[in-house]
This record gives structure tokens, C-alpha cells and sequence, in this order.
């Protein structure tokens, strides 16, 4: 009630203050007219006749604001060529006092009224501002993203939690009812995409921060593990090529993740559409892959823990506003200590079909060089304009990495290039990339560079002979289509997982 009051007296105090300005102004008009038979004698000495005493001795008994209208606004006393200060100076000669100082005083009176009542009307919006509905949702969903110290969600299926120190003040354990009206309770119009373990969901928080909600899928067996997987690696995962996490959020059977929200969708979304595809030409393709191997050299060299991606793939590649990319979808990652350079065996084989290291698909081992070859098979698709996995033949092959090896050899590479990218200006660095990404799908996993390696050689500045790669994996195999690669969802990722025992630096 009191905060009604408050603004109705605002509301009231401004209202007071401009009819009077209005009045004014088209009132001052016909003053002026009425004393415009003063004319002829504002520079005589004599008494003037009643035909000029008379308006101005009504002005001053009856309508002082009349009169000191002309003194306000001069210029429009001067469309009937009176002077103001001569014609105010007539009321002494009438037998009045002069009327020029009463208005300066009523002047300064009337400029006290704003100088008071804004500051009022200011102070009573902002109580209003403060105590509304909207700005109490916009603080507390600030206040959420900002707020510093432990963080913890409970994990349902056991006694295990995730513990948050607080000491990564960008890291944020939301509350499910924000969620929940950030996408407008997860509806369809605001689904960007499905992935293996659940959907993803665009989103605005009331201070207009835009975001995108990974929920996963209640009836994933590994849900909850793949949860944990990737809450507790990308929060400590800092890097321009890597999608930034903000938090996550757990109730009962909802697990979700809110990363920061990136408008051009996925990497597959230009590269195998050829209408979107025209849109990007080789600089912007260079400056993708570039990315991409910036941030695998992260994760594999750089990072607090050395981590394998094993699911790297153009849908898993996202792009900002300006077609930056950045590596996402952490859910299958494998973590170690920083000095762990071994190959590691694992009993399940997860990934997508097309882009799985040899020796990963048919031995479970698996270690850097996984990503390595993963990267290869990529930048092989970028170029091309291809998939690796499906039905389409290649040339005589049914992979696109028999088909590249074979123009390869033949010295027809540039055939493999998509014909949107052409002219041949850039052919040195087309050359390049195509070498590179064959060196990257080398048989044996030695024979891969590190992506140390692969930046290095990516660089123009650069002038290094690269090595003449060998037969490739998969030389004339027939790989698997990628959208078959799951029995679960229409994702490419098959929904077996198993977690590592992380060593942090």
C-alpha cells in the first residue's frame, strides 16, 4: 500500500508540473496581444492612455503569470515588435510598480518546484522499480550466477555428491524453477537439438543472458554418471575453443547443464548443407580447423588434467557469432593425470561410428592419438563437404578417407576440395590441410602426429616439408552410417560410458 502511495504522489507531483508549462506557452500568445496597443508609446514619456493602462493593470491584478509570461519568452513578445523590458517598464508610467523584478522572483519560485519534486518522483520510481515482481527475478537470478562459496547437488542413485569450493566464481548450481522458465518450461519451440543423452533447449534468464539447457534423458542408465562426468570436467575446462559451462542444476530425476548459448548451431549444420555451406568461404573454414586443433591441443597438453575427447565430430564443434568454434558435448570424455602419455584399454567402445581410431574400435585402446585421428576424418569432411560414414560412394571407395588417399596418390587432390571453395588461390594451404588430415588417419597410432604437431604445421608461418603419409585406416571399408551409430535417440553417440580415475595436477 505504502509503494501505491508513493507512485500515485510521483505520478501526481509530475502532473502538476507540466500542465502549467503547457498553459503557458499557448497562452503567452494572446498576452502579448493584449498588450500590443502599447506599442506606440513605449518610448514616450507621457501617461498612456486607457487603452494600454488597462490591459496592463488587469494582467497585474488579475494575471501576473500572463504578464511574466512575456518575460519568460521574450522572442514571442518580439512578433509584435515590443520590446519586453520596455513594455513591462509602461506599468510605472500607468501608475503600477514595475512588474519586471516581481516576475524574475516569481521566475525563481517556480523553478523550485522541480528542483524538489524530480528527486521525489526519481526516488518513488525507484522504490518501485525495486519492489516489483520482474526486478525480484532479475536479482535473484543474478545473485544465483554471482553468488561465490560451496556449491552441492546430491547425487539420487548413492551417498556420492559433487562439491562445489566456490573458488571458480563462474560456476553456477541453479535452482530448477529458473530453469524452468528460462526455456518456458522446456518447450518445443525453444528445442535447438537431441543429443545421446538428452535434448537441448535455448534459454533467456530475466536479465536477458541467453543460454542453452542440455537435460538429459531420465531413462539413460549412464545419465547420472555422464552427468558427473561433465559437470566435474568443463568446470574446470577454461579456453577459447572449448564451449564455456555457467552450471548445472539437479532435482530428482532432472539432470541438466546451462552452457553459454551459440547462435550458429553446430559445425554438421554448414558443412553438409550445400546452400548454408556457400555462406562459408576458405578463410572462415581455416580459421574453424585452426580452432578446433587449438582447442584439442588444450585438452590433450595445456589443461589442469590431460583429457581425450573420443567424440569429436562436426555436430559436436558449435560456432559463436562470428563462426568461432568451440569443442563441446564432454559427456564421453576420459580424464587423467597431466603425465599420462600411455595407451589405456577400456572394455567398452563409445563414440560414433566413422571417427574411431582403429585400434580404439576393434581393441578399446585408446589415447591421444584417438582425438588425433578423430580431428582427421574431420577436417577431411570440412574440405570435402562429405560424411566419412552413410551409403554415398566416393569416387570407386565407400569412405571418404579411401577417396582422399586415392586423389592423394593420383596428385588429384584439389578434387576432393569442395567446389564452393574455389578459386585456387588458397590451393598451397587446401594441399596442406589434405596432408595433414591424412597424416592424422594413419594406421598405426604412431604414426599420427600429437596435435602439437598438427597447430604447428597448421601455421603459415611455417615453412617445415610435411611427411608423406601412408596408407590410411579404413583404406577401402565400409564405415558405418553415423545416424546408426545409437539405438537410443537419433543421436551419433552410442550410450555406453565408463569413468577413469581422474589424478588432478
Amino acid at each position: 500500500m505504502a509503494m501505491r502511495m508513493a507512485v500515485a504522489a510521483a505520478v501526481a507531483v509530475l502532473c502538476v508540473l507540466a500542465p502549467p508549462a503547457a498553459a503557458q506557452t499557448s497562452r503567452t500568445p494572446d498576452c502579448a496581444a493584449k498588450l500590443a496597443p502599447c506599442a506606440p508609446y513605449i518610448n514616450t514619456t507621457g501617461t498612456p492612455p486607457d487603452t494600454c493602462c488597462g490591459p496592463i493593470k488587469d494582467a497585474v491584478e488579475n494575471d501576473l503569470k500572463c504578464l511574466c509570461g512575456l518575460y519568460a519568452t521574450p522572442e514571442i513578445f518580439k512578433a509584435f515588435n515590443i520590446n519586453v523590458t520596455q513594455a513591462l517598464g509602461v506599468s510605472k508610467r500607468c501608475g503600477l510598480s514595475d512588474t519586471t523584478e516581481a516576475c524574475k522572483r516569481r521566475m525563481s519560485k517556480l523553478w523550485a518546484i522541480p528542483i524538489v519534486a524530480v528527486p521525489l518522483a526519481a526516488a518513488a520510481f525507484l522504490c518501485f522499480l525495486f519492489y516489483s515482481p520482474w526486478f525480484r527475478r532479475y536479482r535473484k537470478g543474478r545473485a544465483m550466477r554471482l553468488q561465490a562459496g560451496s556449491r552441492r547437488t546430491q547425487d539420487l542413485q548413492g551417498d556420492e555428491e559433487l562439491v562445489w569450493d566456490g573458488k571458480n566464481s563462474e560456476f553456477t548450481v541453479f535452482d530448477f524453477e529458473q530453469v524452468l522458465v528460462a526455456t518456458d518450461h522446456f518447450s518445443e519451440e525453444n528445442k535447438l537439438g537431441q543429443g545421446g543423452f538428452g535434448a537441448v533447449y535455448k534459454g533467456q534468464f530475466p536479465d536477458g543472458l541467453q543460454i542453452a539447457v542440455k537435460r538429459l534423458a531420465s531413462h539413460s542408465e549412464q545419465g547420472f554418471t555422464e552427468f558427473k562426468n561433465e559437470v566435474q570436467l568443463i568446470a574446470k575446462l577454461q579456453h577459447r575453443n572449448l564451449v564455456r559451462l555457467l552450471g548445472c542444476c539437479s532435482q530428482e530425476e532432472e539432470k541438466i547443464l546451462v552452457y553459454e548459448y551459440l547462435p550458429n548451431k553446430s559445425l554438421d549444420f554448414f558443412v553438409f548443407d550445400e546452400s548454408r555451406r556457400a555462406l562459408m568461404d576458405w578463410s572462415k573454414l581455416l580459421v574453424i580447423i585452426e580452432g578446433i586443433a587449438h582447442g584439442l591441443l588444450y585438452l590433450h597438453k595445456h589443461s589442469r588434467l590431460r583429457v581425450i575427447h573420443r567424440d569429436l565430430k562436426p555436430r559436436n564443434i558449435l560456432l559463436d557469432g562470428e563462426m568461432n568454434p568451440k569443442i563441446s558435448d564432454f559427456g564421453l570424455a576420459k580424464i587423467f593425470s597431466s603425465n599420462n602419455t600411455d595407451r589405456n584399454t577400456t572394455q567398452r567402445v563409445v563414440g560414433t561410428y566413422g571417427y574411431m581410431a582403429p585400434e580404439y574400435a576393434s581393441e578399446g585402446i585408446f589415447s591421444i592419438k584417438s582425438d588425433v585421428f578423430s580431428f582427421g576424418v574431420l577436417v577431411l569432411e570440412i574440405l570435402s563437404g562429405k560424411r566419412n560414414s552413410g551409403s554415398q560412394q566416393c569416387g570407386g571407395f565407400i569412405n571418404l578417407i579411401g577417396y582422399a588417399w586415392q586423389l592423394w596418390e593420383e596428385e588429384r587432390w584439389i578434387e576432393l576440395v569442395d567446389a564452393s571453395l574455389f578459386p585456387k588461390s588458397h590451393s598451397a594451404d587446401m594441399m596442406r590441410c589434405i596432408n595433414i588430415a591424412l597424416l592424422c588417419v594413419q594406421e598405426n597410432a604412431d604414426d599420427r602426429p600429437t596435435m602439437a604437431d598438427v597447430v604447428s604445421m597448421l601455421s603459415s608461418e611455417t615453412t617445415t616439408i610435411l611427411a608423406e603419409p601412408k596408407q590410411p585406416a579404413y583404406f577401402n571399408v565400409r564405415v558405418g552410417n553415423e545416424e546408426g551409430s545409437t539405438t537410443a535417440t537419433e543421436s551419433c553417440s552410442i550410450n555406453d560410458m565408463t569413468v577413469s580415475v581422474t589424478t588432478p595436477r
